[in-house]
């Protein structure tokens, strides 16, 4: 057996933020770190070779979208998601739990699982926990998550703990489906309210996962809510394991969550605000389709360039997208993973030599 497991190297003093490792059968993971998503076993626009090169260490891909194209049964018997998409690393899979609230008008949830309408043919396709882990082991993910309900927001408090309940009723049987080689992290729900979070904390932590994920933040809340209810959880969990923060990915989020003591992170916003010509800088989001960058030989932030486009300039990326070039969409996405990439090594740069300040100072105005 060759289970997933965290390694604490040093609690910043200022801060309280986590320095680690996350050890798989596929390699270890430096945290705080973050997981480009590739949901359909891509990360849009970008190879395997691209994110390589960029330096991450760990990808997340989507156990929901996987299964009904091209199935994991396919993918197995092509040597598993990793041979599949050629990537040696680690992967983490989604149970398809975020799914039940996205497309929660193409499904219907009970207690025994959830029932949904394929988005892609509308078959129906019956998601239990036990499922979701046989697929997961399909697969071959390193880290695979139970599957859960993530309650939106808005909703009510006893929409919330219906959520929470259900999650908590399938958290056994998605242990109990398990192989024995198979790593699984459990979920803490409970929505926007504190008792709730911390009844799930409780309860998850009582249980034998390898990790501890905290879902259902970053679906619409307010920012000031979104780090009110992270900072009052994140402390109720397992110390000794890996804490994941779902979702969750604007540069100032990322940072308070590492205060917090977060581990873990993936989000989708890099590369869907690259496609929507969107570019991260330590200025803030740049618009590349604006006038002012018509006639720019130059790059938008001389402190954010990178290997991988800087031989671009910001006049060039922006005719791209106005011609509709997908080169703009790939330029916009390797810039992003990059400066995401360059951030979560400034964190931990960070937390091993003692310079929050300095990090907080770089990044005020992301």
């Amino acid at each position: 057996m060759n289970l997933v497991k965290y390694e604490l190297l040093k609690i910043c003093p200022m801060t309280g933020a986590r320095r680690g490792r996350i050890h798989t059968p596929q390699g270890t993971v430096e945290t705080p770190a973050f997981m480009p998503v590739g949901t359909c076993a891509t990360v849009k626009t970008l190879g395997s070779e691209d994110l390589e090169n960029i330096g991450f260490e760990q990808i997340l891909s989507n156990t929901y979208h996987l299964e009904l194209r091209p199935s994991s049964e396919l993918i197995q018997n092509l040597g598993g998601l990793h041979k599949f998409m050629s990537w040696k690393k680690p992967i983490l899979t989604d149970s398809g739990g975020y799914q039940v609230m996205s497309l929660s008008k193409r499904n219907k949830v009970s207690d025994e699982g959830v029932m949904f309408f394929s988005h892609i043919d509308g078959k129906k396709f019956f998601l239990t926990p036990e499922e979701s882990i046989n697929i997961q082991h399909r697969l071959g993910s390193t880290i695979c998550m139970m599957l859960d309900e993530c309650a939106p927001y808005p909703c009510s408090k006893k929409e919330a703990r219906i959520a929470m309940e259900r999650t908590h009723l399938w958290a056994p049987r998605n242990l109990q489906a398990r192989r024995e080689e198979q790593s699984v992290f459990g979920i803490i729900q409970g929505g926007m309210h504190e008792d709730l979070r911390k009844e799930a904390a409780e309860f998850m932590g009582n249980l034998p996962f390898q990790g501890f994920a905290m879902g259902g933040v970053s679906v619409g809340e307010p920012t000031e809510l979104h780090h009110s209810i992270v900072q009052h959880t994140v402390p109720l969990m397992p110390k000794d394991k890996t804490r994941y923060l779902m979702g969750v990915g604007h540069p100032q989020d990322i940072i308070h969550a590492v205060k917090c003591g977060i581990d873990l992170f993936d989000c989708v916003l890099p590369t869907r605000m690259a496609r929507h010509h969107c570019l991260y800088t330590l200025q803030g989001r740049v618009n590349i389709m604006a006038k002012k960058w018509e006639s720019v030989d130059d790059y938008p932030d001389p402190l954010s360039v990178f290997p991988e486009t800087e031989r671009y300039s910001a006049a060039y990326m922006r005719h791209l997208f106005k011609a509709k070039e997908t080169l703009g969409a790939r330029l916009a996405s390797l810039h992003n993973l990059r400066f995401y990439h360059r951030l979560m090594e400034d964190i931990r740069n960070a937390i091993d030599n003692d310079s929050w300040h300095e990090l907080i100072e770089k990044y005020k105005n992301a």
